[in-house]
């Protein structure tokens, strides 16, 4: 009941947010918190709960990018930009997973991170598809339903609505059976194998989600700045989403948001006021890997959870009294 009711008011919060912050520069950081959330819940599903740590999500995150960028260049409304990026990320993640599927560990991430480079290699050389370093920019966001998202509080009302979407998908998807199955593929591989289950098809339809949804992240980002350049494909990317899962608590639903939160604040809020901020943000997350080695978020359950049972140790002794 607590859950459902503090989950009733973060979302009453985030739909009122443009109303009550009426500076547009924070309603845009806000929707860049929410876009930079999507990917790292996507990035969660391998790192938290298949025990795959990928360095190349920013791979699929750009390839969304570019799929709907060149495809309203070369004339597709929004819509069928939209669904042939999704398909083309989609694609290009049953390709991921083919390849690197066939090892786990370090070897998983080196294959990755590999992958991620050819698509950044890519984006970078092959100037007369991807104008090179300079981009493809969009003339305009979608209308859907008539709707403009030109101003910062449409675009972030309907950033919500698809963030909301997937961390719904991703609530259904971790009480699954097929959710238990996976975590069970992290922690017991062969006992999953003698039990009957493929381990690797349920390895790769959860790549083909996390796929997905990092694909959504991609759209959004696009549709956000109205540009994408090879920087959106990355290594920077994909480490700085990693450190957000990291950060904020692998195999939490709440984790990898909280760690996009402190990420995207330290970088466009705190840096303004901060010099360093980069020194800062390191000292964050040394402090956090040091005494919150489980991630922020569980990290601070567990604090929660010690003063709690402190104070009630501190009420029985003064009743003994």
């Amino acid at each position: 009941m607590t859950r459902r009711l503090a989950f009733a008011l973060a979302v009453l919060v985030l739909a009122t947010l443009p109303f009550w912050l009426t500076n547009s520069y924070y309603v845009n950081i806000a929707s860049q918190i929410l876009i930079w959330a999507m990917l790292a819940l996507a990035l969660n599903v391998l790192a938290g709960y298949a025990g795959l740590v990928s360095l190349g999500h920013a791979g699929l995150f750009g390839m969304a990018s570019y799929a709907a960028a060149l495809s309203v260049a070369g004339g597709a409304a929004h819509l069928t930009a939209a669904v042939l990026a999704l398909a083309a990320t989609l694609v290009a993640s049953a390709v991921f997973a083919l390849l690197s599927l066939r090892s786990t560990g370090i070897s998983f991430l080196m294959i990755t991170l590999a992958l991620g480079q050819i698509l950044w290699g890519i984006a970078y050389r092959w100037i007369s598809l991807t104008n090179g370093d300079n981009g493809i920019n969009l003339v305009s966001r979608p209308a859907p339903f008539g709707i403009s998202l030109e101003s910062p509080q449409a675009f972030y009302l309907a950033t919500l609505a698809a963030f909301l979407l997937v961390v719904t998908a991703m609530e259904i998807f971790v009480a699954s059976p097929f959710g238990a199955s996976l975590c069970g593929t992290r922690d017991q591989p062969r006992r999953m194998t003698a039990l009957g289950y493929n381990v690797w098809l349920i390895r790769f339809l959860a790549f083909l989600f996390s796929g997905l949804v990092a694909g959504i992240a991609g759209l959004f980002f696009l549709y956000y700045d109205k540009f994408v350049s090879p920087h959106a494909l990355s290594l920077a990317t994909s480490a700085e989403a990693l450190l957000m899962v990291i950060s904020g608590g692998t195999g939490t639903l709440i984790g990898p948001i909280a760690g996009a939160a402190l990420v995207v604040v330290m970088k466009y809020v705190a840096s303004a006021y901060i010099e360093r901020w980069n020194l800062v943000l390191g000292a964050i997350f040394v402090a956090i890997v040091l005494f919150m080695p489980e991630g922020l978020v569980p990290g601070m359950l567990r604090l929660w959870r010690a003063m709690r049972r402190a104070r009630r140790a501190r009420a029985a002794a003064a009743h003994l009294g």
